[in-house]
């Protein structure tokens, strides 16, 4: 009977617990979306209760109405889906032919590119910075992506080669006797069976960028080439405290990744970490 008292007290205890943490987390993203709907605009004016001093919509009015919002939205889909495209193409195939061939100095450039992996992004600012200078590049939307092509490329090629690996040579040997070259095997027969690692990837890439604040700020300069991060930043400087249309804006930027998550959750849920076979 005792031990029967003692399980529904201590079954009480975690489930208590479990409901303070999880409040605990959701509060402050349940606080950012009723921010965004709450009148006024300072956030030492708002209501400590989500949504407790009524609903307006009239931040999400003034984003689309009286700022540059749209532009940054535009320029941030732009710079992240160029990205992310462009790091599933070049990682792929760079992982393709670490996977598959052979060829000098093959080691030495996998174990370079792991070591470029391990300075932070930071270390290399300057260099950066100099080179898109020389090249033309700052204030440019498609400098960005190009600093985040480079960024990108020495882990992602190494995380999709060890996913290759996986896949039975076998496969690559019985189409190359049916007469298919080597880009048709690519094409055909590994990227479909890698489908969950590519996803995976572009997922990362896409969001990497999204919100990425640093490099933006380093090498955009104008106006109509302003990123979300900067656009939103501006709304919470010294000298603006717009917080509800900074939590506006935040809210909408959530668009993508719920869109994209529903499009690819079952994928990503069912098959990433498998391959089709395995030696």
């Amino acid at each position: 009977m005792l031990s029967r008292v003692f399980k529904k007290i201590n079954l009480g205890l975690v489930i208590l617990f479990l409901i303070i943490f999880s409040l605990g987390v959701m509060y402050p993203l349940v606080y950012v979306v009723g921010a965004a709907f709450s009148p006024g605009n300072s956030i030492a004016s708002l209501n400590i209760i989500p949504f407790g001093d009524g609903v307006t919509f009239a931040h999400f009015k003034e984003l689309f109405t009286n700022t540059n919002y749209l532009i940054w939205y535009k320029n941030t889909l732009f710079i992240a889906t160029c990205t992310s495209a462009l790091t599933i193409v070049v990682a792929s195939l760079g992982a393709y032919v670490f996977s598959r061939f052979h060829f000098t100095m093959k080691k030495s450039m996998m174990l370079a590119m792991l070591i470029l992996q391990i300075f932070p992004s930071f270390v290399g600012m300057i260099a950066i910075y100099v080179i898109l200078l020389r090249i033309g590049g700052l204030d440019h939307l498609w400098g960005l992506i190009l600093v985040y092509l480079a960024g990108n490329i020495p882990y992602n090629t190494w995380m999709v080669k060890s996913y290759i690996d996986t896949i039975s040579k076998s496969l690559d040997e019985s189409a190359r006797i049916d007469g298919a070259n080597h880009l048709t095997i690519f094409w055909k027969i590994i990227l479909p069976i890698a489908r969950p690692i590519i996803i995976f990837l572009g997922i990362t890439s896409f969001t990497a960028p999204w919100m990425d604040f640093i490099f933006p700020k380093m090498v955009l300069r104008s106006a109509d080439k302003q990123t979300l991060a900067l656009g939103l930043f501006s709304f919470v400087t010294d000298k603006k405290n717009d917080f509800t249309i900074f939590a506006a804006g935040a809210l909408l930027v959530a668009i993508p990744f719920i869109i994209f998550f529903i499009i690819t959750q079952k994928t990503m849920v069912t098959s990433f970490g498998t391959a089709a076979v395995k030696e």
